[in-house]
């Protein structure tokens, strides 16, 4: 998944290095858009991005969605350095009604799905038609929720990464390629 050339940038001192590139990144979530104009053909759904890091993937699939749609935003917060806290704090809430709409929740990175699953289950309440879930990113080996995941960017391993929209404490969502952690290297 990495770029052809490595790069190596610091952020509050750690180092990372390019996993995906942007280039990668552009293709993959064009074929998700594709996916997703087939599917809801005749149908008007409503996006729901989770802010913060979703901005950046967000943007970029709506602009290949050629359906009639609309999208808002929730902010949510699990995250604390570089792990999840556990605790799922809802900052922004919905002012849609959402009774009897088709809902694609927009999600940059899935872990263990505690977020998306108290975001669904929120959603879920409000009586939609449907509700289906795009995210860029899912580390499969610690997902455990039995929640379906219709539209898939890229699976990554169970490592910290930083970038287009993700960040470490704030700073990084900027880069427009995403980067991994930097393992230490072993002697």
């Amino acid at each position: 998944m990495a770029s052809d050339i490595s790069h190596i940038v610091k952020v509050h001192q750690k180092e990372f290095e390019t996993y995906i590139s942007y280039s990668s990144i552009q293709e993959r979530t064009r074929e998700i858009a594709a996916r997703i104009n087939e599917d809801y053909a005749g149908r008007s759904p409503l996006f729901i991005g989770v802010l913060n890091g979703v901005f950046m993937f967000a943007a970029d699939l709506m602009k290949g969605i050629e359906l009639p749609s609309e999208i808002s935003f929730i902010k949510l917060s699990s995250y604390k350095d570089t792990s999840s806290s556990g605790n799922i704090l809802e900052l922004i809430g919905l002012k849609e009604n959402l009774k009897d709409i088709d809902i694609i929740i927009i999600e940059d990175i899935i872990d263990t799905g505690e977020t998306i699953s108290h975001v669904v289950k929120k959603i879920q309440s409000l009586g939609p038609r449907s509700v289906e879930i795009a995210t860029l990113l899912l580390k499969p080996e610690i997902f455990n929720k039995s929640i379906p995941l219709k539209y898939v960017g890229f699976k990554i391993p169970h490592k910290f990464v930083i970038g287009y929209g993700l960040d470490y404490n704030g700073l990084g969502r900027n880069l427009k390629d995403i980067y991994q952690i930097k393992e230490p290297l072993d002697h």
